[in-house]
């Protein structure tokens, strides 16, 4: 791995958290069931993927290749019912437990340590979560918090499986991803009778497109040149982002807590960040 290609992988990262920020305020801008909404946001996001690679796809068939995709079918459909069913806050904080699932389990899968800084990102960062959504997470929603934290869980694992592909493409994993999700939410999608309004479809456009297709193909390119922790770890700005564009789109402010956690966060990510590009592996 050259020192230009993780920096490049680095930024590639911080593109894909910034696309999959607009996630909490496009979903909840489709009035349609949790499960419809994420298989025709897969659908959407298959399709653009394919039409964008084309002939540079590789399907191995692998385990490897469909344990991936069964992971972020997970994590995807999860994410999505998740924030239909409890807050925006609620889904990503809980969402975001995925580091320490990489961190436990790198070394046994990939051979990758996470260090004293690692562990104190993830603490740091998860508490800068934790004040920035205290004003909105909510305990009763119990069926969309334990779906939040099956998405973490996924997550985790999905990027140690992609990170475990990166000698192979890891976008056909995201592609079957997708499928997956579209054939888990196929039944929801025929039981609502009848199509979104017109401004939900756009906002599922937009989901597939941009908020899924186009950050995993960021993503995908950078899991190869970064370690699965700062996989995980410097798209951590998403989670800031994401309850962010929910206030702003509802006209709501900010808290001088959620303030001071979201600066917590970024303090963290930015640190970890510039950290990962002064140890970049050379030769």
């Amino acid at each position: 791995m050259d020192v230009a290609a993780h920096r490049r992988a680095v930024g590639l990262l911080v593109l894909a958290a910034l696309l999959w920020s607009l996630g909490g305020v496009l979903l909840k801008a489709v009035d349609w069931p949790p499960l419809a909404v994420g298989g025709a946001r897969g659908l959407v996001a298959a399709l653009f993927l394919l039409a964008v690679r084309g002939r540079a796809l590789r399907f191995t068939w692998s385990p490897l290749q469909w344990g991936a995709a069964l992971a972020y079918a997970g994590c995807t459909v999860c994410f999505a019912a998740a924030t239909k069913l409890t807050t925006a806050a609620n889904a990503i904080l809980l969402q975001y437990t995925a580091p320490v699932w990489v961190a436990l389990l790198g070394t046994w899968l990939l051979g990758e340590r996470a260090t004293r800084a690692d562990w104190a990102t993830i603490v740091l960062t998860f508490a800068g979560m934790s004040l920035f959504c205290y004003d909105g997470l909510r305990l009763h929603d119990l069926d969309g918090i334990l779906l939040a934290l099956l998405s973490g869980f996924c997550f985790g694992a999905t990027i140690l499986l992609l990170r475990k592909q990166r000698a192979e493409s890891p976008l056909e994993s995201i592609i079957l991803g997708n499928g997956l999700g579209f054939l888990i939410g196929l039944p929801a999608m025929c039981a609502a009778g009848t199509l979104p309004p017109p401004a939900g479809i756009g906002a599922l456009l937009v989901l597939g497109v941009v908020q899924l297709g186009l950050a995993y193909l960021f993503y995908a390119r950078a899991i190869r040149h970064v370690t699965a922790l700062e996989g995980v770890l410097i798209p951590v700005i998403e989670p800031i982002l994401n309850p962010l564009w929910v206030l702003l789109a509802f006209r709501e402010r900010p808290t001088g807590l959620a303030l001071a956690g979201g600066a917590v966060v970024l303090g963290a990510v930015t640190w970890r960040a510039a950290a990962a590009l002064r140890t970049a592996p050379r030769g």
